[in-house]
Order: structure tokens, then sequence, then C-alpha cells
């Protein structure tokens, strides 16, 4: 990380007097970051050409120190404890209820579906482009048992050490691409991602939480548990049986399955599941897997007004250039790898006929050939990271037993609460093969690595600028930052 020489802020790190700012950030209160929160665009040392509202900037661009992007990157990758098993182990039929939904058991600051903890950030500053890459399994246990409980108890030294050890570098050069459409959109293309700001933007792994959310919804009765469906392909009965399946739903026999059965209809006749429970894969698109971003999002924003930090969301350099380098075209992206589809005498929608962007080898990599050797690998690490005995999930007792009073209380709930059957794995690994075989990537109907399409952009104001053209009311942290913060 680069930022403007801080003089306290590199003493600290080796035992000098604590930063002032530290403090003053663990007092702001909750509901001013809720009201005080504003989009303010304009960074330190930026000119503005707006005919009558221009300024010119005499100013040079004004990084974030390395504790204020330490404290930002803490935000989204930091261990706030482990989450709490509070929900119930029997169905209202009787039946037992999955005990066992979620993916991690290690709690963070954003919201998560089965807290898949799916969501990864990269950082863009003068200093390159950074995977943020959250601590896991044995290594975030030390650290929730070394470090201080609470942020607003951590020192200088605490923030930047952690933080440094999220860091995983990319490139040595600042993400660039040309200021026109169809890169950027509209005015974005001037201030957004210019020297001296840090961008935080998302990306959701949407392999892991897809196998893990097809083996939950299999977990339901045998009356409930849905037939999964490729709603891309129409069902071509191959003989009379399943031509009775598909048009005698008048017959008693079963209702019509318009959209291609996953399976074929081998799974209706046997009652594993039921042609009156569909699930199509077109509907369930991210499986939910992405909302985790936006509550990162807000996070970032409410943490950036109590620092404050010049924040805006907007529109990110556009798929599928973001993900790409290519330095003949002007493209300084992220360096995935673009998985090329299945080729069909017929394309399917988008995005099963575009290339998927799988990874970044090495650095950041989905359930998905060539990172697995096959779904059936992808469906059995799935299973294997919930349920290991040397994991960070429901196979560790050390692990999961700590949101409980009593040790005996969290053993008696894995002891009870279900897990992945034989049948639902099967199942899970014929549809993952199915919709690998069918489009050649996995998945089809999502990619495996999706993005909302925005960022976050954090900077220093040029407060000569707004002082000039804005009520005081609507900057007051952001015009008292620099004196608290760097003297």
């Amino acid at each position: 990380m680069s930022g403007r020489v801080d003089e306290r802020t590199d003493a600290a790190t080796g035992g000098a007097q604590e930063h002032p700012a530290l403090a003053d950030l663990a007092r702001y209160p909750f509901l001013s970051a809720l009201t005080e929160r504003r989009t303010r665009r304009i960074p330190h040392g930026f000119s503005v050409n707006a005919g009558p509202l221009s300024h010119e900037s005499g100013n040079d661009p004004a990084p974030l120190s390395r504790l204020e992007e330490a404290i930002l990157v803490t935000c989204v990758t930091g261990i706030t404890g482990v989450t709490t098993h509070d929900g119930p182990l029997v169905e209202t039929n009787g039946l037992p209820e999955l005990g066992t939904p979620f993916l991690n058991i290690m709690a963070r600051t954003g919201s998560s579906a089965d807290n898949a903890q799916a969501t990864h950030f990269f950082m863009i500053n003068d200093d390159g482009i950074f995977l943020l890459r959250a601590p896991r399994g044995a290594r975030a246990l030390e650290l929730l048992r070394d470090l201080p409980p609470r942020w607003g108890d951590w020192s200088e030294a605490d923030w930047i050490a952690y933080a440094d050890e999220c860091l995983v570098r990319v490139s040595d050069r600042r993400l660039d691409f040309p200021r026109e459409w169809p890169y950027y959109l509209g005015w974005n293309n001037q201030a957004s991602n210019v020297a001296g700001t840090t961008v935080f933007f998302p990306v959701v792994d949407c392999t892991t939480q897809y196998i893990n959310a097809i083996l939950i919804l299999l977990t339901e009765p045998g009356g409930l548990r849905p037939l999964f469906l490729d709603d891309w392909r129409t069902f071509h009965p191959k003989n009379f049986v399943e031509w009775i399946a598909k048009v005698g739903g008048g017959l008693g026999i079963t209702p019509k399955i318009p959209y291609h059965p996953i399976g074929g209809l081998d799974r209706v006749r046997s009652g594993y599941v039921s042609a009156d429970s569909q699930a199509p894969l077109g509907f369930a698109h991210t499986m939910r897997t992405d909302y985790e971003a936006h509550f990162y999002f807000q996070n970032l924003m409410l943490l950036g007004q109590a620092m404050g930090l010049g924040g805006w969301i907007h529109g990110a350099v556009f798929p599928p250039y973001i993900w790409q380098q290519d330095d003949a075209k002007g493209w300084h992206g992220l360096g995935f790898r673009m998985q090329e589809p299945k080729k069909h005498r017929k394309w399917p929608p988008v995005p099963a006929s575009q290339p998927n962007p799988v990874g970044i080898d090495g650095i950041l990599e989905s359930l998905t050939p060539p990172y697995v050797s096959s779904m059936d690998e992808a469906v059995d690490r799935v299973v294997e990271a919930k349920y290991a005995a040397d994991g960070a999930a429901y196979g560790n007792e050390d692990v999961f037993a700590r949101s409980y009073r009593n040790r005996d209380d969290a053993r008696a709930f894995l002891e009870a609460g279900t897990r992945f059957g034989p049948d639902e794995i099967a199942y899970t690994k014929e549809i993952c093969n199915y919709i690998w075989d069918t489009y050649g990537r996995f998945p089809a109907h999502v990619d495996a690595f999706y993005t909302p399409g925005m960022w976050l952009q954090f900077s220093h104001l040029e407060l000569e600028y707004y002082d000039r053209f804005f009520d005081p009311a609507q900057y007051t942290r952001q015009a008292a930052h620099d004196t608290l913060w760097h003297g």
C-alpha cells in the first residue's frame, strides 16, 4: 500500500505513541454515519471542468495512508467472531431439518448467503492491484485468539499488520483502460480510478455456493425435493414413457415438463424428486450469492464517512473488459483466465455463449476446470470443506463450539443436525456434470466469477473545490480529516 508520508503512522508500527484518529473513529456515532453519508467524488489534486462551476486544482494527488487503507481493508476481510446456530433442527412436518447449511463458521462484517463468504475484493491504488484475501481455517482462529477482541482496542500496528497479511499483489500498476465508452460510462471516465484514489472492486465466486445451494435444496422431503431443469433447452422426449410424462398430465401420471429435466425422468419415477417441484437453473442465477457484496459496499461507505474520507460508489469498467489484460488494446484489468465455452450450432443465451472468467491462476480460483479435475471433484471439495475434521466448519468442534456457553450443547447440535447424504451428493454431481458437458463451462446461467459492476472509490477530498461551491454542512467530517489523521 502506498500513501502520503505520515511520520506518526510509520512510528506507530514500531510501538511509538498511538494515533489519535483511532480513538476518535471508535467514538464516532453510528447514527451520524448513517445521516451524514454522502457521495463525494472529487479527489485531492483533481480539476473540474464544469463551466461556471469549474475548478482548477493546484494540488498534487494525496493517496490514503497505510493506516487509512488498512482500516478499509479490514472492513471487508476482518474476522468478527463465529456464527450462531440458532435455528431449528426439526421441520414443521416433524422430519429432520438440515442443520449444516453454512460454508463457514467464522463470522465477517457482511451478511452472506449460507455464510458463503464468496465476495472477494480487489483494491486498486497507485501502487497496483491487490486481491484482499481474508484469513481462513487455522490462521483465522489464530488471529481471532491473538488480536484484541474489539477493533476499537486495536493499535495502529494491529491494523496495518492485519491488512498487510491480506494483500496479494496482482499487478504493480493501477488498473487502466481508455477513458471512453464502452469501458467507462458518462462522467465516470474523468474522476474514476484517478491518481491518489483507492478503489475497492468486488467479484463473487458463484461456484462454491452454487454447489452448496443445490445440495441444500435436495435435502427437502421427497414430495418437495425439486427436479432441476435446464430452462434454456426444451424437453424432447426420447421414448413413449417420457412422452406420456411430458404431455399426459391429464392422465394423472405427472405434470408437463416443458424444459429439459436434468437426470432425465428416472428420478421422478423413482420418487426421489417431484415433478411438481421444479428448479429452473436460469431462475437461480447467482443463487443469491451476490447480495453479500452490497452489504460490504454499505459497510465501507459508513466507515469512510466515519473516517472523513470521500466515498463514491459508481459503475466500474464494464465486463468483460475489466477481467482482461491486453496491452495492445490498452486494457490493463484484473488478469482473469477467460475460459472459452463449448461451441453450439444454436448458441445459448448470454452468458453461456461467452468466455467465462474462472480465476487468476494461483491467486483466486473457482471450483471449475481447470482448477478441478472434474465437477465430481468440485462437489467433493464443497462437502469436504464443510465436514472435514481439520477444517473450520462443522467437522471441527473447537470452531463450532465457540458461540455456545456449554460445549455439550454444541456437540448435541452437531450430532442432531443432518448432513448431506449420498443421494444428494450423487444428484448434485449429475447436475454439475450436465452443465459442464452441455455448455463447456460451470456454471452456465451465470459466470463463475460474477461482478455487480460497481466499485467504491475513496479519496482525500479537494477541499478548495468544496469550500468554494458547497454548503460546509455537506462535508464537516471531511473538512476535519487532515488535522485529525495527518496532523
